[in-house]
């Protein structure tokens, strides 16, 4: 006889219970580290300097350094990006604001800055962990291959650049905007010193 509640589903092994339970943990504490911008970074930078020491002290793994690159230049793109192309949205007729009396939009990213953070620092994890399989060490002249991705970086941050010149967007802001609203004339300092 099934007890009530349990809509005939057996008992979860161990094995998915512990696997539930570490995975709504970790969900918790990632939740509660999005406010914290500056120590996520800082904790991102640390693992960055962890994994290129060990690339250093090791003299291999350039194969993976090179796909982390690569993949790091994807991730820049996507967060320098708006969510909506204004190329293909003035093709749909719509453009973007290009005078005061336009209605303002604000730049929305096509990848959120958590989203950003939190595949920098699993990709710089993943790669730490590759190093340790030799299989992963692929013998390369590791020049040509920093070459090739600082033309490609450079190619790419070119063409990002001038798409937002074209279409006039910022991706990175600096904190909240204050306006000072203008003072009452006979509220000024000068007018009280009699």
């Amino acid at each position: 006889m099934e007890e009530p509640g349990s809509h005939g589903a057996s008992p979860a092994s161990p094995l998915a219970k512990w696997k539930n339970d570490f995975s709504r943990l970790f969900r918790y504490y990632l939740d509660r580290s999005a406010p914290h911008i500056v120590n996520r970074w800082l904790g991102t930078l640390v693992a960055a300097a962890i994994y290129i020491l060990r690339v250093y002290y090791v003299r291999g793994f350039y194969v993976i350094s090179y796909g982390l690159g690569i993949y790091m230049l994807n991730l820049l793109i996507g967060f320098m990006s708006p969510k909506v192309d204004p190329e293909l949205e003035m093709l749909d007729g719509a453009s973007l604001p290009s005078r005061e009396s336009d209605e303002f939009r604000p730049f929305v990213r096509r990848l959120p800055e958590f989203k950003f953070w939190y595949a920098t620092t699993k990709a710089f994890c993943v790669a730490f962990l590759m190093t340790f399989l030799s299989i992963f060490d692929v013998p390369v002249f590791w020049p040509i291959l920093f070459f090739y991705w600082a033309f490609l970086f450079f190619l790419t941050m070119k063409r990002q650049i001038t798409h937002m010149f074209r279409y006039r967007y910022i991706p990175f802001t600096f904190g909240k905007k204050r306006y000072t609203g203008k003072r009452p004339a006979g509220n000024t300092r000068d007018s009280h010193r009699d």
